[in-house]
């Protein structure tokens, strides 16, 4: 009976490993497909499912001198960033440093708020709510890619044109002030902004006392292992760590530019696509915050047709963005350089990866919806 109870244990053994075997290949399929394109000069991809015993790692093509790109190399994550934002947010509420509704004029100073948000004469830039920051609902423009007031070049631009200059999170804030306005009053609308996330860094910074990349340090990556985690421009890994993969806007390299440090809490993180699959496994499994902030983090907001906002968190719901698609949901984040991090529940299955070029921000969603189709 014992002999027929190992058989049935090895055989089972060996399908799974066969089926995976199988999903790895075709999921390698799909990221080569991506590398084909001639902006594309390499790709990460993980594919983590515990329940499903899938664990896959990809990491292909090259630096631009024609070096080989590995799993180890971390790479820049941009907008990932705000789920450690939020999360870090998160943290400070469970130990009662704030509540997700204070007005951030309890937590930061009036030299930082006053002028921002003024409509009629009307400044309401104290009382915009910590929720509706991270929830992208209070009126406050865009530093990066909204219009200026004078029609000069907005941040985004200038990184391109002052690839030397390094941004503090007050000169953006004051960059916001004198050439931006605000677009509706704080709880009547949507509108994705990175001020917003730069003034939850600067609460995160108050409230603590600790840089926001130390705070990261203390409270998300020592933790949980990431040890292959940093903020660019501000600290360094845990462990060593090979150099950031290039970051491409069309032919152009952004990886070492001084002006990303415009890029601060709204993005600004590097990792590996296994750290970033740690963070996320750790905050889907209430390891890094109880079940009931999680919730309160995932009260979601209309963002576009298939997508909706929480705090910090995106929602997609394939088939409303086309009836193509799988029906399934994931919530993670994605970034402007092609990143992405997502968890599927209906599969339990984690996602994380980036092309590393802006180009292709929309190529991710058709490839993560063929990647959950595989599982």
């Amino acid at each position: 009976m014992k002999n027929h109870i190992v058989f049935i244990c090895l055989i089972l053994y060996t399908l799974t490993i066969t089926a995976q075997t199988e999903i790895e290949k075709e999921i390698s399929a799909l990221l080569q497909t991506e590398l084909q394109k001639p902006n594309i000069y390499n790709g990460f991809l993980n594919v983590y499912s515990n329940s499903k015993s899938i664990h896959i790692q990809l990491a292909e093509g090259t630096f631009y001198n024609g070096n080989t790109v590995t799993n180890n190399h971390p790479f820049y994550s941009a907008s990932i960033g705000k789920t450690f934002t939020a999360t870090a947010i998160a943290l400070l509420k469970e130990e009662g440093k704030l509540a997700f509704n204070d007005a951030i004029g309890q937590y930061l100073p009036e030299t930082v708020t006053n002028g921002l948000h003024i409509i009629n004469g009307v400044d309401s830039s104290s009382k915009i709510t910590i929720a509706q920051l991270l929830q992208h609902t209070s009126g406050l423009p865009d530093y990066f890619e909204d219009s200026t007031i004078d029609e000069s070049p907005n941040v985004i631009s200038q990184i391109f044109k002052h690839p030397n200059k390094t941004w503090t999170p007050l000169d953006c804030i004051q960059f916001t002030k004198e050439k931006m306005k605000p677009l509706f009053l704080p709880g009547e609308g949507y509108h994705y902004t990175d001020t917003e996330y730069v003034l939850l860094g600067l609460i995160v910074e108050n409230l603590s006392g600790l840089t926001l990349h130390d705070f990261f340090k203390q409270h998300i990556f020592q933790p949980l292992n990431m040890n292959h985690t940093y903020m660019n421009l501000k600290s360094e890994p845990i462990d060593l760590t090979p150099q950031m993969a290039e970051v491409f806007v069309g032919d152009q390299d952004l990886s070492e530019f001084d002006s990303l440090s415009a890029d601060w809490a709204g993005g600004g993180i590097v990792a590996t696509a296994a750290d970033l699959i740690a963070f996320q496994q750790a905050l889907f499994s209430t390891t890094l915050l109880t079940a009931e902030t999680l919730d309160m983090m995932q009260q979601w907001t209309s963002e576009t047709q298939g997508m909706y906002y929480g705090f910090g968190l995106r929602k997609i719901v394939f088939d409303e963005l086309h009836p193509s698609l799988p029906n399934f949901e994931v919530i993670g984040h994605s970034g402007s350089t092609g990143s992405f991090l997502y968890y599927c529940p209906a599969l339990d299955t984690y996602v994380s990866g980036t092309l590393n070029q802006a180009e292709e921000v929309r190529a991710t969603i058709p490839l993560i919806a063929k990647i959950l189709k595989l599982i």
